[in-house]
């Protein structure tokens, strides 16, 4: 088996979790903007982007520096994961207690309506929860048990969607039958634990239900540790490698989710007539959620991805490897790019179920360009990290920030939140373009760059005119010209690349 194929069968492995998961997941959208108006919506919307800056907080790194560290010639393992995992547990446990007890004031900074302060609560045991199962799950992978790092996850998964399905569809569905009904016998169960004025909060609660059964699940590699308190000898190098990366991390959370954060605060009021900037947040949030495939496929491919290229580093071949990498995974995710974006007539309403949401679809396109930027930057940013110059994607993360809050400012009054996807797509693409021209220079690969960009423009033409034939075109043929359209640009990414190039 090539290597090519080697590093496809893990990422296929850990999408069982990441992909199938997340599908399922996925699948919640609807439920939500079926039961949700758009301003609930936009709680969990803005909650989870702060939730998103402060994962990188709670774990600060520490994954990337244990498998960075633990591939040392002579490097300890065991004794490496008990202090580091020590260390990840007495912040944990710090950070934690802090959120709860600013649980009022920091929903306040939210601008969130008042009451419900179990929410903040909730969030920081879910946060405290997750980070302390991020390093078991990163031995899980240093160890190649993919399997089982799937099957924790899934597991995870599952239980999440179905206590959302419980309380959010079957609850409410109780309480609204006949007393002659089935679903009447339910009523003395749903009564003892359903609250229909939590309302959003089972989407929290569900989360914070999940992240409890995955420790318990992954109990064995947290019953053979052993806690060490954490030497200064020990924590100067491993800080000195973490903390950059925690605030590279910072810096992609402002790319990523800031826009959700500012749009409320910047959005002028009634740019929407008749809808809120609560509202306009949950109909972005709700629409960002259909460039989930991208996402998904980048995240099955970093957990794939991360333990393949620090193993790799050592083969005289690796810089080939990483440009091939590269190469099929563009291939890949320009695809999925042109595959959603031709289809979004039929796929939208089948997600998005209320007509306020529908407003939003045309940042889909643009957000799924800008996530595919987002992976390759990921697949280039192996030459800071082999090389242990961090503080390099600090200063990417960085600059990206700045493009961010700058566009955003500028182009939220202006657009709104078509501008916030505009603003994400030129970080990203800003972001993948220095860290290739920076790793030129530092750490050579022969990057087919040039073939690449062809391949892009080749699929947003491909988007630009099909999209324009499929709004024109009765919605038979519509349809049939989404679906072709997608078959006929893999036709040619196979004939004009060739399945013999997938070796390495």
């Amino acid at each position: 088996m090539g290597i090519a194929q080697k590093l496809a069968s893990q990422t296929a492995i850990y999408g069982v979790s990441s992909i199938v998961g997340r599908v399922l997941s996925y699948l919640l959208v609807p439920i939500y903007t079926g039961h949700f108006a758009a301003a609930e919506y936009g709680i969990v919307t803005g909650l989870y982007a702060y939730v998103s800056f402060l994962n990188v907080v709670f774990t600060y790194g520490l994954e990337t520096t244990f498998f960075r560290f633990a591939n040392r010639p002579g490097e300890d393992r065991r004794e490496l994961y008990n202090r580091t995992l020590s260390l990840l547990l007495l912040s944990s446990v710090a950070l934690t207690g802090l959120l709860m007890l600013l649980a009022r004031p920091l929903l306040g900074l939210l601008h969130l309506p008042p009451g419900h302060d179990e929410y903040a609560i909730w969030i920081a045991l879910i946060l405290g929860l997750d980070a302390i199962a991020a390093l078991p799950f990163a031995r899980l992978r240093l160890e190649n048990k993919a399997r089982k790092f799937a099957a924790i996850r899934l597991t995870n998964i599952l239980l999440y969607v179905g206590l959302n399905l419980f309380f959010i569809v079957l609850c409410p569905a109780v309480e609204r039958s006949a007393p002659s009904s089935l679903l009447a016998l339910l009523r003395p169960l749903v009564s003892a634990v359903y609250n229909p004025s939590l309302g959003v909060g089972y989407v929290f609660l569900a989360n914070l239900a999940a992240s409890a059964l995955t420790l318990l699940l992954l109990g064995r590699e947290l019953l053979d540790f052993r806690f060490r308190w954490p030497q200064p000898a020990f924590l100067q190098p491993l800080l000195a490698y973490a903390l950059p990366l925690m605030l590279m991390g910072l810096a992609g959370m402002v790319n990523e989710t800031l826009d959700r954060i500012l749009l409320p605060a910047w959005l002028p009021a009634n740019f929407y007539p008749g809808q809120s900037q609560l509202a306009a947040v949950g109909v972005y949030g709700a629409c960002y959620k259909l460039s989930i495939f991208m996402s998904l496929i980048i995240q099955a491919f970093r957990y794939a991805a991360e333990p393949f290229f620090f193993s790799q580093s050592t083969e005289k071949n690796s810089p080939a490897t990483f440009a091939l990498v590269l190469k099929w995974f563009t291939l890949c995710c320009a695809f999925i790019f042109v595959a959603i974006s031709l289809n979004l007539s039929w796929i939208g309403p089948q997600f998005l179920k209320r007509p306020e949401y529908l407003a939003g679809l045309g940042v889909v396109p643009i957000l799924l360009l800008a996530n595919l930027f987002l992976g390759v930057y990921y697949n280039l940013s192996v030459w800071f990290k082999l090389t242990d110059k961090t503080y390099f994607g600090t200063y990417i993360g960085a600059a990206g920030a700045v493009l961010t809050i700058v566009l955003n400012f500028l182009l939220i009054p202006v657009l709104g939140y078509l501008g916030s996807a505009w603003a994400t797509l030129a970080c990203y693409f800003m972001m993948a373009a220095l860290c290739w021209w920076l790793g030129e220079r530092h750490f050579p690969v022969p990057y087919p760059v040039g073939r690449l960009l062809g391949w892009l423009l080749g699929a947003v033409a491909l988007v630009v005119l099909g999209q324009a034939g499929v709004r024109a075109l009765p919605a038979p043929a519509g349809y049939a010209l989404g679906a072709g359209l997608p078959v006929l640009f893999a036709g040619l990414v196979y004939a004009l690349e060739g399945r013999g190039r997938l070796r390495a």
